[in-house]
């Protein structure tokens, strides 16, 4: 247990590792995202990894269809580069390792992202984070919080690579008359189910009933949303080696599909695809879930445990496959996705 935890988060992370090795590139807006064969074909409907802040200015943002980013870029000089997840990785490894020899316990949460404890100066220990990855030749907004919701929520307001603090002291002064999206976790389908409940605000939220929130939202989710709104997070990290929770596989059709007898091939093919991904972390898949993105762009997701636990093919397909039933889309799917969740390593 520490008594300061700290967020370090990578800024621009995938285009300032692209920058790493093409630094002619500095100051021109960069889009990552697709892959080498996608970027050259004008009806691929890959979507944004990673912009650039100098793409940003040009509104571009992460999960923006990539023709709509080209549009928006036709009159610059941008760059478009396709996805590199195993220079990624280098990459963070690197940048992770430096971290674990500050001497302070670190949790990895991505590619991009850790937590570090602290029972000494938090600001020292920030502007020590800062320096140690400046090294690497990246940059990193680093957040201060007494737990782990209030650090990464106070990185949100340190990027780019500033220092923020957020503590049970200054939360609601901070944010509390602002909208349920601030908070990590919440997206924009959840803050509508909660604007139905007139709750608008992170105060709002905190003030809520778990019983009414989990009466429209589900008897999980529902006190897991109020205890966003009143700041709590953990304050023990899991400093053991970073390993994925989950394992996903994607794709974007390139004509919307309609037809229900293709959704299930092409979900079943996803569906292996990932159990292939969980065979070879050696664990079991203990809940399978699905996303579905309509011509309209709006998303819909669904999970069920595996029961058994387990990492057969079929039976992750199967369960897959009933989830599309229930969900049952009424509109052409534009993007289908099959996720895994995982058993924690031995």
């Amino acid at each position: 247990m520490s008594r300061w935890i700290l967020h370090a988060d990578l800024d621009q992370f995938l285009a300032a590792a692209e920058l790493l090795r093409r630094p002619e590139l500095a100051g021109r807006p960069l889009v990552v995202g697709g892959d080498a064969g996608q970027l050259d074909d004008p009806h691929a409907r890959t979507v944004v990894a990673t912009a650039s802040y100098e793409a940003r200015g040009y509104g571009v943002r992460s999960g923006m269809p990539m023709r709509l980013a080209r549009r928006r870029l036709a009159e610059t000089d941008a760059v478009f580069l396709p996805s590199d997840t195993t220079y990624y990785e280098q990459v963070s490894d690197e940048v992770m390792r430096l971290l674990r020899g500050l001497g302070e316990p670190v949790e990895v949460i991505g590619w991009d992202e850790a937590f570090v404890g602290t029972d000494g100066d938090p600001r020292e220990l920030a502007h020590r984070i800062r320096g140690t990855v400046a090294t690497t030749g990246l940059s990193c907004a680093v957040g201060i919080g007494d737990n782990t919701l209030r650090a990464k929520t106070a990185t949100g307001y340190a990027k780019p690579g500033g220092i923020a603090e957020l503590t049970a002291a200054n939360w609601f002064a901070t944010l509390g008359a602002d909208p349920p999206e601030a908070l990590p976790g919440i997206g924009r389908a959840t803050a509508r189910a909660l604007a139905e409940l007139g709750i608008t605000t992170v105060t709002r939220l905190a003030e809520s009933r778990p019983g009414d929130v989990a009466a429209r939202l589900g008897p999980n989710r529902g006190p897991y949303y109020v205890s966003l709104g009143r700041g709590m997070g953990r304050t023990e990290l899991e400093t053991g080696p970073w390993v994925p929770r989950s394992r996903s596989r994607e794709t974007t059709f390139p004509t919307d599909l309609t037809d229900r007898a293709a959704l299930h091939t092409e979900l079943r093919t996803l569906a292996h695809r990932v159990a292939a991904d969980v065979a070879a972390e050696d664990r079991d898949c203990v809940r399978v879930g699905i996303r579905v993105r309509t011509r309209s762009f709006r998303t819909t997701t669904r999970s069920r445990a595996l029961d058994p636990p387990g990492r057969g093919a079929d039976a992750i397909a199967d369960v897959a496959a009933q989830l599309l039933d229930e969900l049952d889309p009424d509109r052409p799917v534009r993007l289908l996705g099959v996720r895994a969740e995982l058993t924690e390593p031995a």
